[in-house]
């Protein structure tokens, strides 16, 4: 590996040279500095696949990518629950870009799922800051194991297509902290990314790109970020605003434009050229972790990596219904396989991140062995019914055992650039269904979608499956899974709702006048629906198994314990069943007696397992500070309410299987200013204050009170003790002026002086 001295070569270039790093060649490729040798180094998009243009490139495919591998999109690796298979996805993707010679692969997309309608859910994770981030820490550090870049993306709140270049996500501060943030924390503390992307919306008012708190306050000084910034394609407002707020990197770079608004501020002074010469030398740190460990003996595989798709569309399908057992199916049974999909499937999302696949295998090739025909049933391209596909379709039911009807969204209701207007399949879908229902009661759903669809009509079948849009190998990963050489083990990573209406930002997602208000602060997906005890289609963290999982023995390293401690819980689980299956435990934190508005309960860690029937395991996961804490607005910084906390095991949000109590303590509390609108049950709560101001107050309060509890003993039915105690309790300092007699002013002010101190 050549030494490279990075603070040299800035000192030789020239500021044209230093400014033209700041942005692309063309849509995919950095500049060079040739007499430096300063190499140009291309990136590429495609979290779930290498999207690598060749020739004459453009960022919304139009052209064609090289023949290459397309893998489950982000709705399904987060379904795994399983870091193993996300490191897996890395380690893939980053030999073969090293093998094609990219540098950089946008992604992972870590986008909080606010709401099923946006379009481009289906390159995110989770409506959950936790799964997304863990299942990016472990997709993040395998690709930059082979010194290959990542660019998370996108940082952040980019939570809606609907305008998303001039969409003004406004929400508070604590809900940025719990929610938006957090998706992305972790990663970048953890897996320490070389890159991030920045994103083409808003955040109260400040695009993205140019936003200091969040890019260097945040990112940089807070979280310690040390790589570059890169805004997404075409999401460049003000050049030189951007830069000073920590955007190294524009792209795409066609016309050397911004390049000369950078040269003419720091000609002018209004950019310090020091701020340049950083942000080229983070742009060239990265670029030369790259070049300077390039594999030239890689090889892009592509049969080998197709069965890696295969593998991981299996480990992230989730079996949601198994009614009377219906499934697995077996080899002697006579199988209908119905829909469109089943032959053509719906494997990937549209937009950016397109796969040109080099091949790709459907459950109906894939059963070619078995006792499975087929019938069309629908036309995907048109909603309507063609009378005489259903007709076929209903006829090879009559004759079958089971029928297994392979439906979902197409291509035209959910893709990058735009968001749904609804959450239901096409109506010819529904209505072949229907038909089918009526003369075959063994009837099976296969899902091929990229986000969560109402689904009516669920009590008219025994299975469904859902496959999200599981990758080029989705039909071998079907087949396997209905038939139970593979057992599913894949969980919803996003809250099925019963109907779009049941969704917390259902009144206001998309906003009005571009500015989209997050109303519905920290209660996003599950903690909405726990929260309001309401009933959803499949609630978040749900998936079936061919196998039976039992909870035992839930221990606690202890049940007392401060906020800088940690606390180990770990519980027994053992395979019940008689084949070999995988078990995602679900550990939930809820605050029942908080005084703060928070959630039912929220997910802390989770591990996935795998057993033989027979089998336990003990599995033992930490939790911290930050599993019992909140964010408070006052002191800007996490904090941690004294009292008793429930650790929950779960099978799901909604399913608690074993339960327990610890009660957590503060170490630090912030300090509360009090003032004269501060009620008396403020500070007698306050375990500082309270004592004090008892002291203080002395006997005139103690007269006062017991002066109370006289006209309490004497009441009437207009007053009773409870009404006296709540107006005690709500009665703010300034009041005692009015009911304590010889309490002057000033003797308030002087106590409220000292209680502040």
């Amino acid at each position: 590996m050549a030494e490279r001295n990075i603070q040299d070569l800035i000192k030789q270039m020239t500021l044209e040279e230093k400014a033209g790093l700041c942005s692309g060649k063309d849509f995919w490729n950095t500049k060079a500095v040739s007499r430096l040798g300063i190499p140009s180094v291309m990136l590429s998009d495609g979290p779930h696949g290498l999207r690598k243009q060749e020739g004459k490139s453009d960022h919304l495919g139009l052209n064609e990518s090289i023949p290459a591998v397309c893998f489950p999109a982000g709705c399904a690796i987060a379904s795994s629950w399983d870091r193993e298979s996300a490191a897996k996805l890395g380690i893939t993707l980053a030999n073969e870009c090293q093998a094609e010679n990219v540098s950089t692969i946008l992604g992972p997309a870590m986008n909080i799922k606010r709401s099923p309608l946006c379009g481009r859910n289906f390159e995110y994770l989770s409506e959950d800051p936790i799964v997304s981030s863990e299942l990016a820490i472990a997709y993040v550090q395998a690709v930059q194991s082979k010194n290959v870049v990542t660019t998370p993306k996108h940082f952040m709140a980019n939570n809606q297509e609907f305008h998303r270049m001039m969409s003004d996500s406004i929400m508070d501060e604590r809900t940025m902290r719990e929610i938006y943030l957090a998706s992305f924390e972790n990663m970048v503390k953890q897996a320490k990314p070389w890159t991030m992307m920045g994103a083409y919306n808003k955040l109260n008012g400040t695009y993205l790109c140019e936003n200091k708190l969040i890019l260097t306050d945040i990112l940089r000084d807070e979280w310690g970020f040390d790589g570059y910034i890169m805004s997404d394609w075409g999401a460049m407002n003000d050049r030189v605003d951007a830069l000073k707020a920590g955007c190294e990197l524009e792209m795409p770079g066609m016309t050397d434009r911004t390049d000369k608004e950078l040269i003419a501020a720091v000609q002018s002074g209004d950019l310090d050229e020091e701020l340049l010469n950083r942000a080229v030398e983070r742009f060239l740190t990265v670029v030369f972790k790259y070049v300077d460990n390039r594999n030239q003996e890689a090889v892009f595989d592509r049969e080998a990596d197709h069965q890696v798709a295969r593998e991981l569309a299996e480990e992230s399908s989730i079996l949601l219904k198994n009614k009377d057992k219906i499934l697995p199916l077996k080899t002697e049974q006579k199988v209908a396989f119905i829909g469109q999909y089943a032959k053509e499937p719906r494997y990937q999302g549209g937009g950016s991140s397109h796969i040109n696949s080099f091949k790709l295998v459907s459950a109906v090739e894939a059963s070619k062995e078995l006792q499975v025909t087929y019938a069309r049933g629908y036309d995907d391209g048109l909603d309507v019914a063609v009378e005489e596909l259903e007709d076929q379709a209903v006829e090879l039911a009559k004759k079958s055992d089971v029928a297994v009807l392979f439906i979902g969204l197409p291509d035209r209701y959910e893709s990058e650039g735009y968001d749904r207007k609804h959450m239901q399949l096409p109506a010819n879908q529904i209505a072949l269904l229907e038909r089918l229902s009526q003369v075959q009661e063994n009837l099976v759903v296969v899902l091929h979608n990229g986000s969560a669809v109402e689904m009516p009509w669920i009590d008219k079948v025994k299975g469904v499956l859902e496959v999200y849009l599981g990758g080029q190998a989705v039909g071998e990963a079907t087949v396997n899974l209905l038939y139970g050489e593979v057992n599913p083990s894949g969980r919803l990573a996003e809250t099925f709702p019963l109907r779009l209406q049941d969704t917390p930002c259902y009144l206001y997602y998309g906003g009005e006048n571009d500015k989209s208000v997050y109303h519905e602060g920290v209660f996003v997906g599950y903690r909405y629906y726990s929260s309001k005890e309401m009933p959803v289609l499949f609630p978040f963290g749900h998936g079936l198994s061919y196998t039976q999982f039992a909870y035992d023995n839930l221990v606690l390293s202890q049940t007392e314990l401060t906020d800088i401690d940690k606390l180990l819980v770990s519980v027994d689980v053992t395979n019940t069943g008689h084949c070999y299956g995988r078990e995602v435990v679900q550990v939930y934190v809820a605050a029942p007696n908080s005084k703060i508005i928070r959630p039912g309960l929220e997910l802390r860690a989770f591990d996935k397992i795998g057993l033989e029937p027979g089998e336990t395991k003990t599995v033992t996961v930490e939790l911290d500070k930050r599993s019992f804490a909140y964010w408070d607005v006052e002191s800007h910084d996490w904090f941690v309410e004294e009292g008793k906390y429930q650790i929950i095991i779960g099978r799901s949000a909604e399913e608690k299987i074993l339960v327990a109590d610890v009660v957590v303590s503060p170490v630090k509390t912030p300090r509360k200013v009090f003032h004269l609108n501060s009620t008396i049950g403020e500070v007698l709560a306050d375990k500082h204050a309270g004592p004090l101001f008892e002291q203080m107050m002395g006997k005139t309060f103690v007269e006062y009170t017991e002066a109370q509890q006289v006209t309490e003993n004497s009441q009437s039915d207009a007053v009773n003790a409870e009404m006296m105690h709540a107006m005690m309790e709500g009665m703010p300092l300034r009041q005692l002026l009015n009911f304590v007699p010889g309490i002057e002013k000033s003797v308030l002010e002087d106590l409220i002086a000292t209680l502040n101190q």
